[in-house]
């Protein structure tokens, strides 16, 4: 799995309620909470976002309450990967039945926005295109890829 696109930093303790906010849970529709996604944070930030672009943050992203509208809200915005330092695990988890991939890498802060990135999950690699450097990061493990591939864990589930 390789996965291209242009890095948006965020730092550390980026949680659920950062990610898309409380007044919009009454929505589960993937593309309406897109259009929310950190406006609590950025107001412009699902503006800014083409189709394929990276999250990477610090450490703890995701923490915070359980709900599955944060993943489901930064995929519906574009956003293909969330690279960060650390994850909520419940939000880790709640990621990949969603079918949004996320990776884990110590060195998500050398990283800067802007930045083209080239992912190879498979690898555990991150290119910076821009900056020339590669990074190298946890593995993402087969069945969770193929977990991604199918859009998620239901659609995988339907596969078995």
């Amino acid at each position: 799995m390789i996965i291209k696109g242009k890095a948006h930093i965020f730092g550390d303790n980026i949680n659920t309620d950062d990610i898309i906010a409380a007044k919009y849970l009454d929505s589960q529709d993937e593309t309406f909470l897109g259009s929310k996604c950190m406006e609590n944070i950025d107001p412009d930030f699902p503006r800014r976002i083409r189709k394929g672009d990276i999250i990477v943050a610090g450490s703890n992203f995701g923490c915070g309450s359980s709900r599955e509208h944060a993943p489901v809200a930064i995929k519906g915005s574009g956003i293909s990967l969330v690279i960060a330092k650390s994850f909520a695990r419940i939000f880790y988890r709640n990621s990949i039945n969603v079918g949004l991939p996320i990776l884990v890498c110590a060195d998500s802060g050398k990283i800067k926005g802007g930045d083209i990135l080239e992912v190879n999950l498979k690898e555990g690699t991150i290119g910076d295109i821009t900056a020339g450097g590669i990074f190298h990061c946890e593995k993402f493990p087969l069945f969770m890829q193929e977990i991604i591939n199918k859009g998620g864990l239901i659609n995988w589930i339907k596969t078995k």
